[in-house]
């Protein structure tokens, strides 16, 4: 186990310190996004990432699996989600693809011109957000990916 590098007796371990730093990032940066999103744009932080990742899919159309696994939620999250866009006209839930009995989720006009305009507040609030990293943005990017791929649970 790494000793901490302060000497007081409450220091965190440098790990647990970092990880503490993460979490706490994620959940400002997210409670910021979340509330502007709902705000100018109606929509949740999950319903925008939804969204996008169907209109980032071909044909504007995702089956719900890929929802689920792009968002980390449950089939039952997902299913949730999709239901208040249906509920609010921006995606239509169909059959289709290779395989009739799979659920996908078709982005409508109304949700490409929500979601386009949602990105936009998405993308700035977020580079406002983190410009503080200034130059060491790819540093901390490659150094985040890294983690993220060795956290990766094994399929």
């Amino acid at each position: 186990m790494q000793r901490p590098t302060d000497s007081r007796p409450d220091a965190l371990p440098p790990s647990a310190e970092t990880w503490l730093r993460i979490v706490q990032v994620h959940d400002r940066i997210t409670r910021r996004v979340d509330s502007a999103l709902h705000r100018l744009h109606g929509l949740s932080l999950t319903g925008f990432e939804a969204l996008r990742r169907i209109a980032e899919s071909p044909g504007e159309q995702a089956s719900m699996g890929e929802v689920a696994e792009a968002l980390g939620l449950s089939r039952p999250g997902v299913t949730s989600t999709v239901n208040r866009l249906v509920a609010d006209s921006l995606v239509l839930r169909e059959r289709g693809g290779g395989d009739r009995r799979l659920l996908h989720a078709r982005l409508t006009p109304a949700g490409r011109e929500r979601f386009e305009a949602a990105a936009r507040t998405h993308d700035q609030l977020v580079a406002d957000l983190l410009a503080p990293l200034a130059d060491d943005v790819g540093v901390v990017t490659t150094a985040l990916a890294r983690v993220s791929t060795a956290a990766r649970l094994p399929r």
